[in-house]
């Protein structure tokens, strides 16, 4: 049996690669002796590899290298569902967008190519305004480089689950798409100034 259902499964690598590149922040796990390590940090897609940057006093960086698996949970939009918006009668439910990654992940020693890639990242996270460029020769970065240890990953497993209402009349799967967008909108601003206030 399939789980998620097929048809809240999306297995188009391009779609899976394009909510990575909108949605960078990635859950990163791995496992040491049956105990999960849990970091959120930003990956970059290239050529088939996710590259990031961890602080070496995170102890999962020590997990980072020697072809270790590790999973990696990137997310996309989500909501609860009110039958109320639909025009057949449904039950609640939550829609998301998620993608799994498994892979393997090595250690980049090089400081040089450390350096190269958090201005690569920078750019990348910056577009498409490029308000701020992280200089080459900027102080602060290179007094940071032994603080800061480079990873890629290569990507063995890809899974994505997209659960959009795909199950339901086309009327109703429009409705969940604008409520998905309506609602994110809404509760980005709301929750931030009932914390923030």
């Amino acid at each position: 049996m399939n789980y998620p259902p097929k048809h809240h499964q999306d297995d188009n690598v391009l779609h899976l690669i394009d909510v990575i590149k909108t949605y960078p922040l990635a859950t990163l796990i791995s496992v040491n002796q049956n105990k999960p390590f849990i970091t959120h940090l930003p990956l970059v897609y290239e050529n088939g590899k996710l590259i990031g940057h961890i602080d070496i006093y995170n102890p999962q960086a020590p997990l980072l290298k020697d072809n270790r698996e590790v999973s990696i949970i990137f997310s996309g939009p989500e909501c609860y569902i009110s039958p109320s918006i639909y025009k057949t009668t449904q039950l609640p439910t939550w829609n998301y967008i998620k993608v799994h990654i498994q892979g393997t992940v090595k250690a980049i020693e090089s400081k040089l190519a450390l350096k190269q890639s958090l201005i690569t990242m920078t750019e990348f996270l910056e577009a498409p305004d490029h308000k701020y460029t992280l200089e080459p020769d900027n102080p602060r970065l290179d007094r940071n480089l032994n603080y800061i240890e480079m990873f890629e990953i290569t990507i063995t497993k890809w899974e994505g689950k997209f659960k959009l209402s795909q199950d339901k009349k086309p009327s109703d799967t429009k409705a969940a798409r604008e409520e998905l967008i309506r609602t994110n909108q809404e509760s980005i601003r709301n929750f931030l100034d009932k914390v923030f206030q």
